[in-house]
């Protein structure tokens, strides 16, 4: 689920493209960091598709599922971008960010202490 839908209700034509992007999400981002993207591609596959057209159109569907999980709506590309750079009509191709939701700090909340992140106060009713 796109985190505009999820956080806002806002459904979009770039929803479906971020859902199509996280197949590839936590995997392919941690690699890419890593620059070892191929990491991600079986080696079987790698040692039958020793062709350097092949290894570059598996490396443009790895950064093209990356672009579509950004954590912007603004940031993806359309449905019809990706098709277009899926059929080899677009070569230059941005650089991905930081995916929505990946080694994010997760807010906590301190129970014990009672705080409101949002300024919403807090009645505690007891029992007599």
């Amino acid at each position: 689920m796109s985190p505009e839908y999820a956080m806002q209700g806002q459904f979009s034509e770039k929803s479906d493209v971020f859902s199509f992007g996280v197949l590839l999400l936590e995997i392919a981002w941690k690699l890419w960091n890593e620059g070892d993207i191929w990491g991600l591609v079986d080696k079987v596959i790698l040692e039958l598709e020793s062709d350097s057209k092949n290894e570059r159109e598996i490396k443009r569907c790895i950064h093209v599922g990356l672009l579509c999980v950004q954590e912007y709506a603004k940031d993806r590309p359309t449905m019809s971008t990706v098709v277009s750079i899926l059929n080899s009509e677009i070569s230059n191709l941005d650089t991905p960010k930081q995916p929505a939701f990946t080694q994010t700090p997760l807010v906590t909340h301190d129970v014990e202490n009672k705080v409101s992140l949002n300024d919403v106060t807090l009645t505690s009713f007891d029992g007599r």
